[in-house]
C-alpha cells in the first residue's frame, strides 16, 4: 500500500476525476471542505487520521440521491479503488462503513456502528450543511429537484422513517425545520458543537429575514445585529 500521504493525493485525484460534473452541493469544493474540517476536528480527537481523511474523501463518491437510490454504490467504488491501491482490509471496511452509515437520513433508523472517525467526518459533513454554505447549497439543491422556494400552504413535516424523508419533495425553506434546524443537536463532537452553534445562529437570522421580506416588513435596519 502507498503511504499515507501519496495515498491521500491518488485519492484527491479520483474524487476529483468523479465528481466534475456533480450538482454543486455535493461536487469536489464539498469535499474539499468536509475533508478540510474533517481534519481540524480530528485534530481535536484520538482518532485514525487515515481513516477519517479517506472517510471524508470518498463519503460522497456516489451519493444515493444522484444514483436512483443505490446505497451501495458508493461503498463498492470506495472499495475497488481502495483494494486498487493495495490498501490493507482493515482499512477498506472502516471507510466502507463511514460511507454506508453517515447519511442524515440514516438517524431514522437505529444501527450498532460507531466510531470516533464516523462521527468526525460525519460532524464535518453536517457543518457544511450548516450556516452560510449550507443556505447556500440547500437553495442550489432546490433549484437543481425544481421545487419552489416556499410555499405557505406546505407546513414542514415531521418524518419517522428513512423513507418518507427521501421521498419528500417540499419546498426548499421546509428543509430547514424538516433537517437543517435539527442538526446542531446531532453533532457527535465537543468541537463539531462548538462550530454549529454559530453556523445555526447564522441560519435563524437569515430564516428571520426571508420572512421579514417575504411578507413585505420594510426596514432600513439591517437584521443581523
Amino acid at each position: 500500500m502507498a503511504d499515507h500521504k501519496e495515498l491521500i493525493k491518488k485519492t484527491r485525484i479520483f474524487v476529483q476525476e468523479q465528481l466534475q460534473h456533480a450538482e454543486a452541493g455535493h461536487d469536489w469544493f464539498h469535499i474539499e471542505r468536509v475533508w478540510k474540517t474533517a481534519k481540524h476536528i480530528a485534530a481535536q480527537e484520538a482518532a485514525n487520521l487515515l481513516i477519517v481523511e479517506l472517510g471524508a474523501l470518498l463519503h460522497d463518491i456516489a451519493d444515493a440521491k444522484f444514483h436512483n437510490g443505490n446505497e451501495d454504490l458508493g461503498p463498492q467504488m470506495a472499495r475497488e479503488f481502495l483494494s486498487g491501491e493495495r490498501a490493507d482490509e482493515s482499512l477498506i471496511t472502516a471507510v466502507e462503513n463511514i460511507i454506508r452509515h453517515i447519511s442524515f437520513k440514516g438517524s431514522y433508523q437505529s444501527g450498532s456502528y460507531k466510531t470516533i472517525e464516523l462521527d468526525i467526518v460525519q460532524d464535518a459533513d453536517r457543518l457544511d450543511a450548516l450556516g452560510a454554505i449550507g443556505i447556500a447549497r440547500a437553495f442550489n439543491y432546490g433549484g437543481f429537484k425544481n421545487r419552489k422556494l416556499y410555499d405557505p400552504a406546505i407546513a414542514p413535516a415531521t418524518y419517522n422513517t428513512k423513507e418518507q424523508y427521501k421521498n419528500n419533495e417540499a419546498p426548499t425553506i421546509n428543509h430547514f425545520y424538516e433537517k437543517l434546524f435539527l442538526l446542531k443537536d446531532k453533532m457527535n463532537t465537543a468541537t463539531g458543537k462548538r462550530m454549529a452553534e454559530d453556523r445555526h445562529r447564522f441560519m435563524e437570522f437569515f430564516i428571520a429575514q426571508f420572512y421579514r421580506e417575504w411578507n413585505g416588513v420594510h426596514s432600513s435596519e439591517f437584521y443581523i445585529q
